[in-house]
């Protein structure tokens, strides 16, 4: 298993300290994605944009988080075998998990690397698989971590500030 942090200039601290005493979240949303579910796939991440909107979250901040959680959820789509999301909303921000069910990434470091891409030609046909999935998620989050191993489920979560 290997493990890999993004955190955006200045948000360490606060991320760290978050996310050792995360208090119970304002609103608590769960879905889970099917593997190769490309009719349902977005429906998440749609979601939590509306629930942010709702509760008057700005513009600029719905487009981030609405960025991030679709690229992982289509990740875990194309790649995964699906996935349980939760998304935690607290009144400064929001703490989005992504669980897949397999197989993992063999090297983290190389996922992040902007065109590097596993996606087989199912997937590529379908418009997806360019390579941009996990550097758009770190482009449009305040942290990102993901855990990860070949073989095994794949954690990654993603915090965005209000």
């Amino acid at each position: 298993m290997a493990e890999y942090w993004y955190f955006k200039d200045g948000f360490e601290a606060k991320a760290r300290e978050f996310l050792a005493n995360a208090p119970e979240p304002d609103l608590n949303l769960e879905f889970t994605v099917g593997k190769r579910d490309f009719v349902n796939a977005g429906k998440a991440s749609a979601e939590i944009k509306l629930s942010l909107k709702r509760i008057g979250v700005e513009g600029a901040i719905l487009r981030t988080v609405a960025i991030s959680s679709y690229e992982a959820e289509i990740n875990c789509t194309a790649h995964a075998d699906g996935a349980d999301i939760l998304c935690n909303i607290y009144s400064n921000l929001v703490h989005v998990i992504f669980h897949d069910f397999g197989p993992g990434m063999k090297d983290i470091e190389q996922s992040m690397v902007p065109g590097f891409s596993t996606a087989d030609d199912m997937v590529r046909e379908m418009g997806f698989g360019a390579g941009l999935g996990l550097p758009n998620i770190k482009k449009n989050s305040d942290v990102m971590h993901i855990i990860s191993g070949e073989g095994e489920r794949t954690y990654l979560e993603i915090l965005t500030y209000f």
